[in-house]
């Protein structure tokens, strides 16, 4: 499955299928999106140990699981280099594969949760690009040097 997009800075990415309802990990995803990676696992520590709720609910599967997947996250943008302090995370979840879990004969079985989840790690602060101000500069430079050679 594809990325749901692909960010121009330096990131890490993990994907995962986790059997987690869908509605709890949009949740959580939703609240740990464009945090720094510190505060978005300081927020999943404190969900796990109960000090924090969501809407009075903790969500503790889904966040067992998701942090585990920011874990592995972390680990993939140490190995490309990335500095920790400026990783922001970008998280999203979708609904997953279907499954039934069966039962003998006639009776149905019922359905399985399944979420995917998608985290990023992306490096955000000072960039190598030129800021548009300097090279407007630039351009209105090389006007008047053009003009004043004629």
């Amino acid at each position: 499955m594809p990325y749901t997009f692909e960010p121009e800075e330096k990131h890490a990415k993990a994907y995962s299928e986790l059997p987690i309802s869908v509605k709890s990990a949009e949740i959580v995803c939703r609240v740990i999106r464009k945090k720094p990676l510190k505060r978005a696992k300081r927020l999943l520590a404190d969900l796990g140990t109960k000090k924090r709720s969501l809407g009075g609910k903790y969500y503790s599967g889904a966040v067992e699981s998701i942090g585990m997947l920011l874990q592995s996250c972390e680990k993939n943008a140490e190995f490309l280099g990335l500095d920790n302090e400026r990783l922001m995370v970008h998280a999203s979840a979708h609904e997953g594969m279907r499954a039934r879990r069966r039962r003998r004969k006639s009776t149905f079985g019922n359905m399985l949760k399944r979420a995917k989840v998608e985290l990023m790690l992306i490096e955000k602060g000072k960039s190598d690009k030129v800021p548009m101000e300097k090279i407007k500069e630039q351009m209105k430079e090389a006007k008047k040097e053009k003009s004043g050679a004629e």
